[in-house]
């Protein structure tokens, strides 16, 4: 991709070329979402830790590969975000930083809709897409962790159990595997280079990992060991 030419440019030339940007347009997972908890009113919270986030380590890594280029990382996800969601708010949160390139990331969200939704999913990926090629900057497309498969054992509570049936029947019915399989192929569609984590997730599973261990709140926010497994895929999508 032309993004590492640009990094490389400026590693080797810091009066002679610009800073680079990169900005990250997603959900909680992308915003740096871990543990969830539900406070005094009853309502789910979130931690949120954004240097442990993947586009934080994204950076660690870029920054250690070309230490002295001036990498812009603008964090773009929101909790609770979907693909629709940032196509609305793309011209505040992506367009007014000039980005070299844009890491879309939707779909968990999404899927708690259900397979009908699957249109309007596409069709906002789409749309984002577009715009992004609007701005000249490149896109990845980065599919997402899964989410649980059963009721852990770690949660307790009873409220916290029937959040964890509700995300397991979404994994367990291949509705997840629907939204991620059709928003690869819009990728093709519109040219977009695809970061496949939720198929490794999957060959995770089939090899009898316990996938629901690996998330944070046991519900669909991955651990933060596995940012750094994401991270890393993207930056090797960079040099292909």
């Amino acid at each position: 991709m032309k993004i590492i030419d640009k990094i490389r440019a400026k590693n080797e030339n810091n009066f002679g070329a610009k800073p680079v940007t990169i900005v990250f347009l997603g959900d909680s997972v992308t915003h740096g979402c871990f543990d969830c908890f539900f406070d005094e009113n009853g309502n789910i919270n979130t931690y949120f830790k954004a240097g442990a986030s993947y586009a934080h380590r994204v950076r660690e890594i870029l920054n250690l590969l070309y230490p002295a280029a001036q990498i812009n990382i603008i964090n773009s996800g929101i909790s609770g975000d979907s693909a629709a969601g940032g196509n609305n708010r793309f011209d505040r949160d992506v367009k007014p930083f000039s980005p070299d390139l844009v890491v879309v990331s939707y779909g968990l969200n999404d899927s708690c809709g259900g397979v009908a939704n699957v249109g309007v999913y596409t069709q906002a990926l789409d749309e984002i897409f577009a715009k992004v090629r609007e701005t000249g900057a490149e896109c990845i497309f980065l599919t997402e962790n899964m989410m649980c498969s059963k009721v852990s054992c770690h949660l307790k509570e009873e409220r916290e159990q029937a959040l964890a049936k509700g995300f397991s029947e979404i994994q367990n019915s291949g509705t997840l595997d629907t939204f991620f399989e059709e928003a690869k192929k819009t990728a093709a569609k519109n040219g977009v280079k695809v970061v496949d984590v939720y198929s490794a997730w999957k060959k995770l599973s089939a090899s009898g990992v316990d996938t629901t261990e690996l998330l944070a709140n046991k519900y669909n926010h991955p651990a933060e060991t596995l940012h750094y497994y994401t991270a890393v895929k993207v930056v090797e999508a960079m040099f292909d």
